[in-house]
């Protein structure tokens, strides 16, 4: 293939994504649905059509297959001319199809990111691939990374009865993956019940289980051609992006489903706000939601839940310490947890006029009210528990919560509402961790039990989880330039959450 584009110096790259597919003239499925996830998620669609279909969101009255030479003599073109990141094959129909479309995998000097949706009955029951092709298709399962078939495709893929429990697709999955060598997104839509689970497995068993509630709607008209694409326009973009691959293969693979999830989850969600289709049938996705809210291509450097995977070491620190761990068995010493609170009292003091400043800068009602809320709350709730315990509210800051309080008043300052979310979040979202941890161990006769009680406070775990929402849409509206300032604040403060805790240990801190 001949590579003649390049990303532009200092922008996020965009991949170029080749979608192999048939045509749905209603827009919801198909070619139609692959150009439209291929571009939400940050990609450059290209098409090679492999069939014609007569559908809508009723069902499909018809099939017309293009010759395999011309589907093969469409690839060829674009292979000759265009660098190619990533492939995602659909409706083949035919199995000479399928047969060329191997063969011209096969030929290929360099195989791009290949994901496999095995396209065999539409959403409404419609059967679009005939029993030869259903064969050649396990030959182009092992030319993929991924295959992501549905419960009904699965089995046809394991040769077995459709898996009637989550126990048994899995178990459908792992047989596949092992005998195609590609790892299986195993879903569980066609499954009943409030849960809607899907889970990335490869041959040795489950890399990564997905849960999710069960969105009740009739829009999931090309669920599975949407999921495929995002997944692998999403794989191809963050394997060309510096910094947002994780730390091997599987888990690279583990995060690309992640946020093609979300992606698909969202365009679900926002289905409701179209108007095609008549009662009765499956309508289409809502593929642009994202870009009408605002929200940039899915990126793992954008996800706080990445954040906080790469803080596991801070995390876990903090736990081993000897402060966190002698607190928890009541064994820590009167005057180091009154050093604690005095200088817990002294942030708190700061930290309320910092999340005052969020308010000040915040976008919305909503969340101007909830970080005025939290302001109020540290000096209405929190001290009248630090004063029970002896702290000094006007005792000097120790060297610990000075860098702390200086970092904070950096990111205030600044004026940068997304960065300024970042910085205070670890306050939240830390000390919430650390709490249902040590609540755990609390018991009558804790010398330190009503501290700890505070730990399992509803309100804070509400406050804590509205905050992390709060930062996660500024984080997902975010350029580069501004993430990258986000994950430094993020970072930093979750490094002086841990000096926060320790300094009371080893020695004592003069105040």
């Amino acid at each position: 293939m001949t590579q003649t584009s390049a990303p532009v110096t200092g922008a996020e790259p965009i991949p170029n994504v080749l979608s192999i597919a048939g045509s749905d003239p209603s827009g919801g499925a198909g070619i139609q649905a692959d150009l439209k996830a291929i571009q939400a998620t940050g990609g450059y669609g290209m098409a090679a059509l492999t069939a014609l279909t007569a559908q809508n969101t009723q069902g499909v009255t018809g099939v017309h297959p293009v010759p395999p030479a011309f589907v093969v003599q469409q690839l060829d073109a674009v292979a000759a001319d265009i660098r190619i990141d990533a492939i995602k094959i659909g409706m083949l129909g035919s199995a000479d199809t399928a047969s060329a479309v191997a063969d011209w995998l096969e030929r290929l000097d360099e195989r791009p990111v290949t994901v496999l949706d095995p396209v065999m009955v539409a959403t409404s029951g419609d059967r679009l691939l005939d029993p030869d092709a259903e064969r050649t298709l396990l030959r182009i399962a092992g030319l993929a990374d991924v295959v992501t078939p549905n419960l009904p495709e699965l089995a046809v893929l394991a040769g077995e009865p459709v898996a009637d429990s989550w126990r048994g697709a899995l178990a459908q999955a792992r047989a596949v993956a092992a005998r195609i060598g590609a790892l299986v997104l195993a879903k569980g839509g066609h499954l009943g019940g409030a849960g809607c689970p899907d889970a990335l497995v490869g041959a040795s068993g489950v890399v990564a289980q997905f849960d999710g509630a069960r969105i009740e709607t009739t829009s999931t008209h090309g669920t599975g051609c949407t999921l495929s694409s995002a997944l692998a326009a999403i794989h191809a973009r963050r394997m060309r992006t510096p910094g947002e691959a994780a730390s091997g293969a599987h888990a690279d693979w583990a995060w690309s489903v992640a946020l093609a999830r979300d992606v698909v989850r969202g365009a679900i969600r926002a289905a409701s706000a179209l108007d095609v289709g008549t009662p009765g049938g499956h309508g289409p996705l809502d593929h642009g939601w994202s870009q009408r809210a605002g929200v940039l291509p899915p990126r793992r450097s954008a996800e706080l839940d990445a954040w906080w995977e790469d803080i596991l070491e801070i995390r876990e620190g903090i736990m081993r310490d000897d402060f966190v761990s002698s607190l928890a068995d009541g064994t820590l010493d009167r005057e180091r947890f009154r050093i604690y609170l005095t200088q817990d009292a002294v942030y708190l003091r700061r930290y309320a006029s910092v999340m005052s400043r969020a308010a000040d800068l915040a976008p919305t009602a909503e969340e101007r009210e909830f970080w005025r809320a939290a302001s109020r709350s540290c000096v209405e709730t929190e001290m009248a528990l630090h004063r029970a315990h002896g702290a000094d509210r006007d005792a000097p800051p120790s060297p610990q919560t000075a860098a702390y309080l200086a970092h904070l008043t950096d990111a205030a300052d600044a004026g940068d509402y997304a960065v300024l979310t970042a910085a205070v979040l670890p306050c939240f979202w830390i000390y919430d961790d650390v709490g249902r941890q040590l609540v755990a161990g609390n018991h009558d006769g804790h010398p330190y039990g009503d501290w700890l009680e505070t730990y399992a406070d509803p309100a804070f775990a509400e406050a804590a989880r509205r905050a992390r929402e709060f930062a996660q849409r500024a984080a997902r509206r975010a350029q580069a330039p501004t993430l990258a300032r986000m994950r430094r604040a993020f970072d930093v403060a979750s490094q002086l959450e841990r000096d926060f805790f320790a300094q009371a240990q080893g020695v004592r801190v003069a105040v």
